[in-house]
């Protein structure tokens, strides 16, 4: 079982930037790839970016990519997004997630956090 946990998530104006956050407490030979989903009021959630745990592979949605960037600090067990040129249409929860493999641009994972609302005004 890996535990996730968010953090970063806040209200920012739009044009700018936010970086979020998520640690896992597994082992980390347990945890192959991790990555972010979203989920905006009213619509079902959604890919972001995924990034396999040794770092040689990434894969991003087509609305973000570009804007976004995922990576990761092994040590530290945390995934990072940082998210640039922020729209208000970015505005949702964002949900780390976890697995044991890595796959794009289908990816399914197991495990997920509770989420970190990010709100972008206009």
């Amino acid at each position: 079982q890996v535990q996730l946990v968010e953090s970063g998530g806040g209200l920012v104006q739009a044009g700018t930037s936010l970086r979020i956050s998520c640690v896992h407490d597994g082992r980390t030979s347990g945890v192959g790839a991790m990555g972010w989903f979203r989920q905006a009021p009213g619509k079902a959630r959604e890919f972001v970016a995924v990034i396999s745990w040794r770092g040689y592979s990434s894969h991003y949605a087509a609305s973000v990519r570009g804007r976004f960037t995922i990576s990761r600090d092994i040590a530290k067990k945390t995934v990072y997004l940082d998210m640039r040129h922020l729209e208000p249409e970015d505005t949702a929860d964002y949900y780390c997630a976890a697995d044991t493999t890595y796959a794009a641009p289908a990816w399914s994972p197991q495990y997920w956090g509770q989420g970190t609302q990010v709100t972008v005004s206009s």
